[in-house]
């Protein structure tokens, strides 16, 4: 038998490093963070903005931020189920939902910094390509920030798109080019690729949604109705869809702001380990104890061992 030579010896494991927490959990991807956050050394603290986009299973999640070394400060940050109060009373994590949430962190981005008089971008929504910096005429240069995307594959026709194209559309510089958009086609060479700007739009108003809902009435309607609950609780049928969203898009950027939601004005009683509420429901939330009652617990525990186990050894003997 041949000698082998052991790789993973003592000083490979002195040396081996433990990767961030954050990294091992596949939460961030920190050489794509360090690049979008490294700041020119001639210009000391300018701040480099982001819109990150982040999906999660009921909804889309949209901020603009700048890293600092205490942590991330965010400027402006909408989720889709915010598109309730501008009239979308269903669907907050599909495409449109992703343009809408994007259009309105970017409006209120802008009115912060009290930029949204002087870019207003694109009012119409007809799916082309746009981008704010090339219309730039006056003092003031537009607000940029670069797209984070976390650690989601950057795939063509992703809902992260509908978000970005959001932003850039409401007036923010997010540089970036139609080859990812719905409705583009590359071809052999770059003169070739097709970039079709209807079916973007078709996305951005829902359409796409519309087509299955009209193909599930048809088909089943039981489905349809389990399915589709938010939108005809809403009152919103297969042709209104467009119209939702369009009327969505306006009032956006008419009132960006914030609305915080009402009060509860709840009541609270504690009955043992249960939490009861004015509102006639109950939470189990079990009692802090100090470290005295935590160490006689973990005492009483061990007592009671040895006293089984005596008990156990007494029976063996008889």
């Amino acid at each position: 038998m041949a000698f082998l030579k052991v790789l993973k010896n003592k000083a490979w494991f002195k040396r081996y490093q433990v990767q961030y927490r954050r990294r091992r959990e596949g939460k961030t991807d920190y050489q794509a963070r360090r690049k979008m956050t490294r700041q020119a050394k001639s210009k000391y603290n300018a701040r480099k903005y982001r819109l990150i986009v982040r999906f999660s299973n009921t909804k889309v999640i949209c901020q603009v931020a700048y890293a600092t070394i205490l942590g991330d400060k965010v400027v402006a940050q909408a989720t889709s189920p915010e598109l309730k109060n501008y009239g979308i009373t269903g669907g907050y994590k599909n495409y449109a939902a992703a343009y809408a949430t994007g259009l309105l962190v970017a409006r209120r981005c802008l009115k912060k910094f009290g930029l949204d008089e002087t870019f207003k971008g694109k009012t119409e929504c007809d799916g082309a390509e746009y981008h704010v910096e090339e219309e730039e005429d006056g003092e003031k240069r537009p607000f940029k920030a670069i797209l984070d995307v976390g650690t989601r594959r950057t795939s063509v026709g992703h809902r992260m798109w509908g978000a970005l194209k959001g932003a850039a559309d409401a007036g923010l510089h997010v540089p970036h080019s139609a080859k990812n958009f719905p409705g583009f086609s590359p071809g052999e060479g770059k003169s070739d690729s097709n970039y079709e700007a209807e079916a973007h739009k078709d996305r951005i108003l829902g359409n796409h949604v519309k087509e299955y809902m009209e193909m599930l009435q048809e088909e089943d309607p039981t489905k349809y109705e389990a399915h589709f609950a938010k939108y005809i609780a809403g009152g919103v049928e297969p042709d209104g869809m467009e119209e939702m969203y369009s009327g969505a898009h306006s009032k956006i950027r008419a009132d960006p702001d914030h609305k915080p939601a009402a009060a509860k004005n709840l009541t609270k009683e504690r009955d043992g380990q249960t939490i009861k509420m004015s509102d006639n429901t109950s939470h189990a939330r079990s009692h802090k104890i100090t470290l005295k009652q935590r160490r006689a617990k973990v005492q009483h525990k061990i007592n009671t061992a040895k006293a089984k186990m005596l008990k156990a050894a007494a029976e063996d003997d008889e």
